[in-house]
């Protein structure tokens, strides 16, 4: 639900004015007054609660944009880990049979390349 707290005060500073308008004695000026400002009053308290509203929903859909956030940096996560397991078996076999370039996993040293 969206309101919009410009058009609610608009429309009863209108009821305000109309009714002050057709007011003849001073009697109905003084009940449109008090009719003003009630209005006044309700405008203020519909406001409030608009706005306490829209923090509420705000402070909701960061939640939900960070915990989308956090299950895509895991599964980033995850499958960064799944591909350093696949080049690290890679290297071990290259480093096993003594291709030339490849890293031992186990001991972090390059084959070397033979010598000429």
């Amino acid at each position: 639900m969206t309101v919009r707290i410009p058009s609610l005060l608009t429309v009863s500073a209108i009821a305000v004015l109309s009714l002050g308008a057709v007011a003849c004695t001073q009697a109905e000026q003084e009940q449109t007054e008090a009719n003003a400002e009630a209005a006044g009053d309700n405008a203020e308290v519909a406001a409030s609660e608009a706005a306490d509203k829209a923090g509420d929903v705000a402070a909701q859909a960061g939640e939900v944009i960070e915990a989308g956030a956090m299950k895509a940096a895991q599964a980033v996560e995850t499958g960064a880990g799944n591909v350093a397991d696949r080049l690290e078996s890679n290297q071990a076999e290259a480093a096993a049979e003594g291709r030339p370039g490849a890293v031992d996993p186990a001991t972090d040293q390059r084959v070397p390349a033979p010598a000429h």
